[in-house]
């Protein structure tokens, strides 16, 4: 539309029939958003005639009419229609709009304008002339007369209109960054600060976090995205701001707070005043002050326990100082819990209280930290919603199980799941006091692995219970995964280096072991027929063999049966020297499932025919001897013919025989037995050794006094460097 037609425009919506109105004020809504036409508009008068009509009128031509204002707020005009007089008015009647209005497009305008109101910087171009005309405090009459209105801002969330759902959670997120970050610690009033989390709680308990819960783990993420990252980036915002409250006990609320925890833990009778019968009442989750505990009188008490909080798990007897890495965030943490499991807290500080004080588990210090695991690993302290809300524009839905961490939502349970599970930990590795950083560890990689890998759209009850079903064995694994892929990028080569030596090392620890198997000796059937059970055989005669001591030469010799002692190498009276070996060929399979024969040399033979299917394994060691007379070959060509064969009634005596002569000839081992026992023994020596080396041991810092500047002070221009 032109700028010269505003005058009619204007004409137009101030008509009496309300259909010349809709119709005008529907063009309007798609010109405003022009910042020339906007400013003739504004200067004709307009913003006067379009908030009449907010006031007066319903319908399309109300929806309209606030959709033309959100478009002008937008494009930063209009501002002053909040600044003039009857602005109370005006945003009292788009709250009434809210809690009484049905119709989705004019709730939607409405949200909208709330939006700006609410989000509009305090200080702008030109000086404010109404104090309080922007922000949460614009909003604080209206609310008063229409207190329900937070509950259907709320209830909105769960609306099919996604258009309508997002503003509501828009709203939302401009509330509570306003109150949040607008507290006495800005310079306000005293009393600020302890409004802002009760605003918090009230929205808490009308079950936002419930709804945006379910907002992040549905499919209507494409158009809910920025609002709901928004409110990640605020439920960051207010655990970094819970952290940054040291706890005080100058404070009353601080006081009350470590008071519950300790009546929660049944205290004897003679260190209160009355028997304790009080529970720990709510610390709101993440939100709340602190529980309005009743205060026990100081009259009659006694002198409390000089284990009084050593007992609870803190380290001094000034818990206080042991929040420093917590904050109050900490104590809410550990006050939740203390609420929620009660009689479970109780039962387990009985059950502490009878052990040795060096092998019980320090139930505060635990719970602080998984405090500090659950921070760090949701990288409270960084807040990249810019950057992420880029990432979403560039690469769409398949980041959104990326960007999106509805986890962090449920933070209290989450921190109590975590703390049961250092607790069974404790428990099942037989933890002491000194290894409280070992079970730490264990926990944050649990934590990593559970709630780092679960996707979006998984339920917090199935994290909770794995959880608390996480296998010890499988987190060890992970741990020496973990502890692998960290040295390998500190060290690299040094590791590499490692590896290969003891690689080495295990090769020659079997290769003793196979070895010195041959020296004991074992006996072999000669003869073998099977019955239906396979593993039972019978045998026309018996062979024994056993290495010389000086392994040199296999002996050995044949029996009807099998002796009750075994034969002296005196008695045997066959013998093979290893020199003359030329090879040893079995149909020992290199894997279990390969029925090939494999030789010495690491080379399959494929037989022309299939294999037939044998219950038996046979080691042929074979020699090269010279030609038969009938032999048409040359006078100097040898030929290698078998001198001993071997049929080991089980697969590991074959193992350890076959590869026990592989190796006494310098020759490779082939069976997956040995293979994975060389393996099996490399890989605990190298974990033994990266769980005796911490990541600082190669890093003896600097020298004393490096780094300091020398002062110039008496020196001139007249020097050099000294190469």
């Amino acid at each position: 539309m032109d700028q010269a037609d505003v005058p009619a425009l204007l004409s137009r919506l101030q008509s009496d029939e309300d259909a010349m109105r809709k119709m005008a004020v529907f063009k309007l809504q798609s010109s405003i958003n022009d910042p020339s036409f906007a400013d003739v508009f504004i200067s004709s008068g307009g913003l006067n005639i379009l908030r009449r009509l907010i006031m007066s009128t319903g319908g399309n031509t109300l929806a309209y009419s606030l959709q033309s204002l959100t478009r002008l707020l937008e494009v930063d005009m209009g501002w002053e229609i909040f600044e003039s007089i009857g602005a109370g008015e005006l945003v009292e009647r788009v709250v009434e709009l809210i809690v009484t209005h049905p119709l989705v497009n004019i709730l939607r305008g409405a949200m909208s304008i709330l939006v700006a109101v609410v989000s509009h910087p305090q200080a702008s171009r030109d000086a404010i002339r109404i104090p309080g005309a922007f922000g949460f405090r614009a909003l604080k009459p209206a609310v008063a007369v229409y207190p329900q209105f937070f509950e259907m801002v709320v209830s909105q969330l769960n609306s099919a209109d996604h258009a309508l759902c997002a503003n509501a959670l828009m709203l939302l997120n401009a509330l509570m960054r306003d109150a949040i970050t607008n507290d006495s610690s800005s310079g306000k009033s005293p009393g600020a600060v302890e409004e802002w989390p009760k605003f918090i709680k009230r929205l808490q308990d009308l079950g936002v976090i419930k709804s945006v819960y379910s907002l992040m783990q549905s499919s209507a993420l494409q158009d809910l995205a920025h609002p709901l990252l928004d409110y990640q980036a605020l439920t960051k915002l207010l655990l970094r701001k819970w952290r940054d409250v040291p706890v005080d006990l100058e404070k009353q609320e601080h006081r009350r707070g470590l008071k519950g925890i300790h009546l929660a833990s049944a205290p004897e009778k003679k260190e209160v005043a009355r028997p304790s019968t009080a529970r720990a009442e709510s610390i709101d989750d993440r939100t709340e002050g602190l529980a309005e505990l009743p205060d026990t009188s100081k009259k009659g008490s006694k002198k409390h326990n000089p284990e009084k909080w050593r007992r609870l798990g803190f380290q001094t007897e000034s818990p206080a100082l042991e929040f420093d890495m917590t904050g109050f965030l900490g104590m809410m943490d550990l006050t939740d819990y203390v609420r929620r499991h009660e009689d479970g807290f109780q039962k387990l500080l009985l059950e502490q209280s009878s052990k040795p004080l060096h092998e019980r588990c320090p139930i505060a210090r635990a719970s602080l930290a998984v405090t500090v695991i659950l921070y760090e690993h949701f990288d409270v302290d960084t807040s990249d919603v810019e950057d992420a809300k880029n990432y979403l524009v560039l690469d769409g839905m398949k980041n959104y199980d990326k960007i999106f961490r509805p986890l962090l939502l449920q933070w209290p349970r989450l921190h109590t799941a975590s703390l049961h599970a250092f607790f069974r930990l404790w428990k099942s590795t037989g933890a002491e006091q000194s290894d409280f950083e070992k079970v730490a560890e264990l926990v944050r990689i649990l934590v990593e692995q559970v709630v780092g890998q679960s996707p979006r759209i998984r339920d917090v009850h199935d994290v909770e219970e794995e959880l608390a079903e996480f296998e010890y064995s499988r987190l060890r694994d992970l741990q020496m995964e973990v502890l692998e892929l960290t040295f390998e990028d500190e060290w690299g080569q040094h590791l590499l280096q490692v590896r290969d030596e003891l690689k080495h090392e295990a090769l020659q620890f079997v290769k003793e072991q196979r070895i010195r198997s041959l020296l004991q000796g074992a006996w072999f059937p000669k003869s073998v027929a099977h019955k239906d059970d396979e593993s039972k055989y019978q045998s026309n005669s018996w062979r024994y063999v056993k290495l010389s001591r000086n392994r040199r030469y296999l002996h050995y010799a044949e029996f009807e049966s099998q002796l009750k002692h075994e034969p002296s190498l005196e008695t045997l009276n066959e013998k093979i020297d290893l020199g003359t070996i030329s090879s040893v060929v079995s149909n020992v399979s290199a894997s279990q499932d390969d029925a090939m024969s494999i030789s010495s040399s690491s080379t399959v033979k494929s037989p022309s025919h299939p294999p037939k299917q044998t219950s038996t394994t046979r080691i042929t060691i074979n020699s090269y001897i010279g030609r038969d007379d009938n032999s048409q070959s040359s006078d100097d060509e040898q030929i290698e013919r078998p001198i001993l064969t071997l049929m080991p009634p089980t697969h590991s005596l074959a193992s350890e025989w076959l590869d026990g002569l592989l190796m006494l000839l310098n020759q490779a081992p082939i069976t997956a037995e040995t293979n994975k026992l060389v393996s099996l023994v490399s890989e605990y020596g190298l974990k033994i050794r990266l769980l005796n080396v911490r990541l600082d041991d190669g890093y003896v810092g600097p020298v004393e006094g490096a780094g300091i500047v020398p002062s110039r002070e008496g020196l001139d221009d007249d020097y050099y460097y000294e190469v």
